[in-house]
């Protein structure tokens, strides 16, 4: 125990004593988290709006009022012609162009079907079909009011009931978005600094020399893994408690769950990152192969954890894939425990799994580990 004591007083001396990884450990995780947070939303705003007003009558003006007045779009001109609005969405001047046709108001009077034109720059899919549903509730709202304030009933029995919904909005009752991004992004930072600094760690050890030198003493592996590995489990959870404190006072996300459970499970989730990059550093001789292996591996969990895309929305074969995706638990379990107050039960089957991981992951690592003396 004493000779590992002195590896982990050797380890902290080495990260503390490093100017250029101290900003890496403890400023970026912050300037990410605060940037990120405010940049990653799939609300779509201030879309460019513009129309073709063939009608010109007080129905058609009330319709364009209707869009003026959201919060969505941005009414940005008008045009005489279908030509010119298609050359303005080409140089990208406008996302959405709504075409209304002769005897707008007149057909709407009669009662007949009005087929509306709407144009929308669909380069990025998502954000158009975001932008449509947009379209299409605003059209809804204003097609029934129409409806109440032209066709009158004639007598009470004819008279239109008003359906009233009171929704009632679980674990996000402001529908704030960074409510559900802040603890995805806190996953993501406690992972990527994790991973990089352990698997960069001990290659440093190889490309400077030190590491032959250890191989030589009479260090077992065992105390020479832990002790590599230890301060960067700890400073993991270090940056879990810095984020969680910017997500709590300056995010204002609230954090319903148990403190303890949260930490218990980052601790293990820790371990399986850990191994992961002492595993990667196994099969590298630089910094720089650990670097792009470790982002290579990175990217991919990334994108398929669930953060920015639905799992569900995934085919099968990506589904099954992400089941070994430890980025996925992890996600899972901050916004459970931190949104939702689950409870151990609740998080059970996530934390056996990533129990297990954690257990083969270090378990190869290991093995794949040669001391030589």
């Amino acid at each position: 125990m004493k000779i590992l004591g002195f590896i982990i007083q050797k380890e902290f001396k080495q990260i503390f004593r490093n100017k250029g990884m101290l900003p890496i450990i403890f400023v970026m995780p912050i300037v990410q988290l605060l940037i990120l947070s405010n940049a990653a939303t799939f609300d779509i705003k201030n879309i460019k709006f513009s129309y073709i007003d063939h009608d010109h009558t007080p129905t058609s003006r009330a319709l364009i009022e209707q869009f003026d007045a959201s919060t969505y779009f941005n009414v940005v001109t008008d045009f005489p012609s279908e030509n010119k609005a298609q050359s303005a969405m080409l140089k990208g001047d406008v996302d959405v162009v709504l075409e209304i046709p002769n005897h707008f108001e007149r057909n709407l009077v009669k009662g007949k079907n009005i087929p509306l034109g709407v144009t929308i720059n669909a380069i990025d899919g998502a954000a158009a079909g975001v932008e449509n549903v947009y379209i299409t509730q605003i059209l809804q709202r204003f097609n029934k009011a129409i409806q109440l304030n032209v066709f009158q009933p004639t007598n009470a029995l004819s008279k239109p009931v008003n359906i009233l919904t009171i929704p009632s909005f679980w674990y996000n009752k402001t529908l704030n978005y960074k409510t559900y991004m802040v603890p995805g992004i806190l996953v993501l930072l406690v992972t990527m600094i994790t991973l990089f600094l352990s698997g960069m760690n001990i290659v440093r050890e190889k490309e400077i020399g030190t590491l032959e030198q250890i191989n030589v003493t009479p260090i077992r592996k065992r105390e020479f893994i832990i002790g590599k590995l230890f301060p960067f489990w700890v400073l993991g959870l270090a940056i879990l408690s810095i984020g969680l404190i910017i997500a709590k006072f300056v995010f204002n996300v609230p954090i319903v769950g148990n403190l303890g459970l949260m930490y218990l499970y980052t601790s293990i989730y820790i371990l399986v990152i850990l191994g992961i990059g002492l595993f990667i550093s196994n099969f590298t001789d630089t910094q720089q192969q650990a670097m792009f292996i470790s982002w290579f591996f990175m990217v991919i969990f990334i994108l398929m954890s669930g953060l920015f895309t639905p799992i569900e929305s995934m085919p099968k074969w990506a589904q099954l894939i992400t089941e070994f995706n430890p980025i996925k638990y992890f996600v899972e379990v901050m916004r459970m425990v931190m949104l939702k107050g689950s409870l151990l039960n609740d998080i059970l089957p996530q934390l056996l799994k990533t129990l297990l991981y954690a257990f083969v992951m270090n378990g190869l690592a290991v093995w794949k580990y040669r001391k030589t003396t």
